[in-house]
């Protein structure tokens, strides 16, 4: 019981932190977006912000996440000292390479530039010079996973959950700050060096912060952490293999979204020779996909960090039934909530950028752009969050390599509507089309891995975890319908401002309250996350059965 009330506990802090972290982060992203707008300049900032974004995520933070967990779960339960030698060299380890990599970065800096946007003149020193502050981010990115993945490991998620919101903190107070001393400039020629100073080293300050906070809770963890130099011979070659196959696959994600950002920045640059009076390019874009992962970083990414421990010892203990009973869980207990958001962003997307953005220098005509975009990007929300989850399901059964060609497949598909748009939609609808390719691309991937995750686990309990996506998307379409109607009526009667988006979200609101949470609860309260005592431990006096990626099935395991 208490283990059960633990985990509870857990559960609730790391869901109300990811919650907290993530309203802040709209507080931020406003912030963000009045002092900047939506035109060159800020997609000056954000290029130069993303890239240490983009290459931690990616080439480091992908890996992190889908390979560290389940390698110290497994660390923790064969060594005699309980995983400590083992987090003690992974950590050193990848810690060498996230410092060689922040060096590299820093140096590559105007290379890296001009591979992601074909700026000139001031416009591209400022990004430079902004982009060589913010690299460093890197390394302490890097801190924070380490030592988030380490606390997941060992049952303490709260803080990896909590911390972000310093982070948020800070950066609010320095485009505030921003807002206040420089709220005339509009473009890179008119910003001064302490104004770049401002802007790069504040929001690395955050990232700094925001790692610092986390380090504590490591000591009182009880890990001791001490360098170890000592790599050969102590098991660090599944990780490493594994971390290979996830950095490959997170290399091909990076050529698909600089495509992506090539096309967007282009898109940019011909709207303002058009004349055209709002950002329709990489800004409007990243600031769309900003608002429509949060349900995914909130809910998926909540439940998939409480479930990543269990499904991996399960893996490491060799109870595939039991594996595939909590990824049916955790599917069908995302669906709650995913499902019925992405039905709301469809119909109401530029209401939610209103209310989120239109502030400071940033237009209706803005926001209105940015929300066409969330509402093309919010059908693929729904395979975005589940492929997350069974792609951590395949990791926790050692399988690196299917992600990696189904990513393959993703991006590809993924370039190629973005290529379609660019070359046959005008510069108006260009980045909203790409969007809407991106969420396509999210389904074949979804398809890819389900299929494979359903042979190796011997079945995926597909009829129930697609009854329950069904049921909450008619409910879901009917009240996206009937919020798309009250936000007609908002608009005609309170005009398209934030006062009105906020009337009609709160409508909205209501509505789907009334609709979806009496089919919704009843299924929440069945699906809560286990909390007793985890998976069956295996008999004694056997060797656990570890489940084989390469393992065959089916009837070639018959013959």
């Amino acid at each position: 019981m208490r283990a059960g009330r633990s985990v509870l506990r857990g559960g609730a802090s790391l869901a109300l932190g990811s919650a907290v972290s993530r309203l802040t982060g709209f507080a931020r992203s406003a912030t963000v977006v009045a002092a900047l707008g939506t035109g060159l300049f800020a997609d000056g900032y954000n290029v130069a912000n993303t890239v240490p974004n983009i290459l931690y995520i990616l080439l480091v933070g992908g890996a992190l996440n889908s390979v560290l967990v389940p390698q110290l779960v497994r660390a923790a339960r064969r060594d005699a000292d309980g995983g400590a030698g083992y987090t003690d060299r992974l950590l050193t380890a990848v810690g060498c390479v996230l410092l060689v990599l922040t060096v590299a970065g820093v140096l590559a800096a105007p290379a890296i530039v001009s591979a992601y946007a074909d700026y000139a003149g001031a416009q591209r020193e400022l990004t430079i010079a902004l982009a060589r502050m913010c690299l460093p981010q890197i390394l302490f990115y890097g801190v924070f996973a380490l030592v988030g993945e380490v606390l997941n490991a060992r049952g303490r998620f709260g803080p990896m959950a909590w911390t972000p919101i310093l982070n948020n903190i800070v950066v609010i107070a320095v485009f505030g700050s921003f807002l206040l001393v420089a709220h005339d400039v509009r473009d890179a020629a008119g910003i001064t060096p302490a104004q770049t100073r401002l802007l790069g080293l504040g929001t690395t300050l955050g990232i700094v912060v925001q790692a610092a906070a986390l380090v504590p809770y490591l000591r009182a963890a009880g890990v001791r952490w001490r360098p170890r130099f000592d790599w050969r011979g102590h098991g660090l070659g599944t990780p490493l293999r594994m971390a290979g196959w996830a950095v490959a696959m997170v290399g091909v994600s990076q050529l698909g979204y600089w495509l992506v950002t090539r096309l967007a920045v282009e898109v940019s640059d011909k709207a303002v020779e058009s004349g055209l009076g709002h950002g329709v390019g990489y800004t409007a874009y990243a600031n769309a996909q900003l608002l429509w992962i949060v349900p995914h970083g909130v809910v998926t990414v909540s439940i998939v960090t409480m479930l990543m421990p269990r499904i991996s010892r399960a893996a490491a203990d060799g109870h595939p039934a039991q594996v595939r009973e909590l990824i049916s869980r955790g599917l069908r207990l995302n669906a709650l909530v995913i499902v019925p958001v992405s039905f709301l962003f469809l119909a109401l997307g530029p209401q939610v950028t209103a209310l989120v953005f239109q502030h400071g220098v940033t237009t209706e005509a803005d926001t209105r752009a940015m929300g066409l975009m969330l509402t093309a990007f919010a059908p693929g929300l729904i395979a975005y969050s589940a492929q997350y989850l069974i792609q951590r399901g395949l990791y926790a059964v050692q399988d690196a390599r299917t992600p990696f060609w189904a990513n393959v497949a993703m991006t590809a598909a993924g370039a190629l509507f973005s290529l379609v748009a660019y070359w046959t939609l005008p510069a108006e609808w260009a980045v909203t089309g790409m969007a809407a390719g991106y969420g396509l691309a999210q389904l074949i991937g979804l398809v890819w891995l389900a299929l494979v995750l359903r042979r190796r686990l011997r079945g995926l309990d597909t009829i129930r975890v697609a009854r329950t996506h069904l049921g909450l998307a008619i409910v879901s379409a009917g009240a996206a319908g009937g919020s798309w109607l009250f936000a007609r009526w908002c608009t005609h009667a309170l005009g398209s401002g934030p006062s009105g988006a906020a009337v009609a979200l709160a409508g909205a609101a209501v509505l789907f309250a009334g609709l979806v949470v009496p089919v919704a609860y009843p299924r929440a309260r069945r699906l809560r996350l286990p909390e007793g005592p985890p998976i069956p431990a295996p008999d004694p006096g056997t060797t656990p059965r570890v489940i084989d990626p390469d393992a065959p099935t089916g009837r070639h395991r018959r013959v």
